[in-house]
């Protein structure tokens, strides 16, 4: 006799222990509740993990944050994928909203790692299927894993949250570096306002390390959105908030879907020239001093979306109209 279930498909949500509550978040907009998981370290800080239900034949989504301590979130993801082929899950997706080691994506001196790379071989190795993340620091990391990448984009969460706060007429994109360039023409687009661009050069007058604030752009008078994949320490962000400031602009917003905030983060953006900080909640918010002025949006609905497509087998694409 056939059995009628055998193709049935059947999606399951499991949670690392870097942010269990954006996953908790993710499993109530889904309408699902997440895997029982046993999963603690040992004394000499090994990782043991184990399902407490079947997860034969189902459609796995791993969800971990890779917030401090990094290296233990990732091996916690990697044992759990191991442990879902081991038990026979059928396909098995690594939701990683912040991808670990994305600014190590190439080499700029000799003897260095492309560790970007090694995290995708790690994630192959260990059995996943499919990669799904938010705002890769580099694009060419989907080319690093041997299968399907989702690259979403946190820039409708953003924009839409900045289209409804603040006027558009006076509104300026501005990226902080050239390399963000790509991004904030994506956001002028959403925005319909003008790009203008800080550029960092060295002042070869004085000392090795001093470096001059060029505004590339007309940014007088203007409400000028900073944007970025990510701020860590927020030296370049506050830096570029001040020029800005300098150059006469009206007020300095700061929108990155990545709040690292790491060392002297908190610090450095309590002392700047920021009106408002806007992130995402791909990561905790875990500093030892307040964020004033600091708006977190949540991402849940975004990863929620693309994690019911995916199992759908429909377009992640269309998400951002045709864009990612």
């Amino acid at each position: 006799m056939t059995n009628s279930t055998a193709n049935t498909k059947h999606l399951m949500l499991f949670a690392g222990r870097g942010f269990p509550e954006l996953a908790e978040e993710v499993a109530t907009l889904m309408g699902t509740d997440l895997v029982p998981t046993k999963s603690f370290a040992y004394a000499n800080s090994e990782i043991y993990v184990r399902f407490e239900e079947s997860v034969r034949g189902c459609d796995a989504f791993v969800i971990q944050s890779h917030t401090a301590p990094v290296n233990e979130w990732i091996m916690e993801q990697l044992i759990m994928v191991d442990a879902l082929k081991r038990a026979s899950a059928k396909r098995i997706t690594v939701v990683s909203p912040f991808y670990p080691y994305a600014r190590q994506d190439k080499k700029h001196l000799g003897r260095e790692p492309i560790s970007a790379r090694l995290i995708a071989d790690l994630y192959k190795a260990a059995g996943a299927d499919r990669i799904m993340s938010v705002d890769l620091h580099a694009s060419q990391i989907q080319g690093f894993f041997d299968g399907p990448v989702d690259h979403l984009w946190g820039l409708p969460v953003l924009s839409e949250y900045v289209k409804e706060k603040y006027d558009q007429d006076e509104m300026c994109v501005v990226s902080p570096d050239a390399g963000r360039v790509r991004l904030a023409d994506m956001w002028t687009d959403q925005l319909n306002c003008p790009l203008a661009i800080v550029h960092k050069r060295r002042d070869h007058d004085l000392a090795n390390t001093v470096a001059v604030h060029e505004v590339v752009g007309d940014v007088q008078g203007k409400t000028c959105i900073l944007v970025d994949d990510m701020i860590d320490t927020a030296g370049t962000i506050a830096q570029a908030a001040a020029a800005l400031r300098e150059r006469g602009a009206k007020r300095v917003i700061a929108a990155a879907t990545h709040g690292v905030f790491s060392g002297p983060a908190a610090e450095r953006l309590n002392a700047s020239d920021l009106e408002e900080i806007i992130v995402t909640n791909t990561l905790p918010l875990r500093t030892a001093e307040t964020i004033e002025n600091l708006t977190v949006l949540s991402i849940a609905p975004l990863l929620a979306k693309a994690i019911n497509a995916v199992f759908m087998e429909g377009s992640v694409t269309s998400l951002f109209g045709g864009q990612a």
